[in-house]
């Protein structure tokens, strides 16, 4: 599974927490991730993670165009809580990207625990049938 992450910079140390808690199953996937998410956490963990540009350059715009080419299974997005910060329309193109192509987003711990169980539980493993770069449709375009 292709698997983004993001968190605002008030999120970062609970994406790192949860990404510790979860490291046995994150590392079965492809993550990526905004350039300083990726950073923190992959020092956090070890695991390998593809970073962008910095969220606020760029890199939420490169993860919304992957989902928009149906390349993102998963996106976990730990969102400031801050009531002065309205959300981007970067932020509000994730959202409704996901929406669009039916791609399961967490936005706190709580939901991205829900995910990450049914993740490892095979919950998700529809997406493999509807995402191009799957191994099951590469297999399926070598047999045309």
């Amino acid at each position: 599974m292709e698997i983004a992450i993001i968190a605002d910079d008030n999120k970062k140390e609970l994406m790192a927490q949860f990404c510790i808690a979860y490291c046995g199953i994150l590392s079965k996937h492809h993550l990526c991730a905004t350039h300083t998410t990726g950073r923190y956490i992959s020092d956090a963990t070890g695991l390998e993670i593809e970073t962008y540009m910095p969220g606020y350059s760029g890199g939420t715009e490169q993860i919304n165009s992957r989902i928009s080419y149906n390349e993102i299974d998963l996106v976990f997005y730990f969102r400031s809580t801050d009531h002065a910060k309205d959300p981007s329309e970067a932020e509000q193109d994730l959202f409704r990207l996901c929406d669009v192509n039916n791609v399961p987003l967490a936005t706190n711990i709580a939901t991205a625990e829900v995910l990450v169980t049914a993740l490892e539980a095979g919950s998700f493993d529809w997406r493999e049938f509807i995402n191009p770069r799957s191994a099951y449709n590469q297999r399926k375009k070598a047999l045309r």
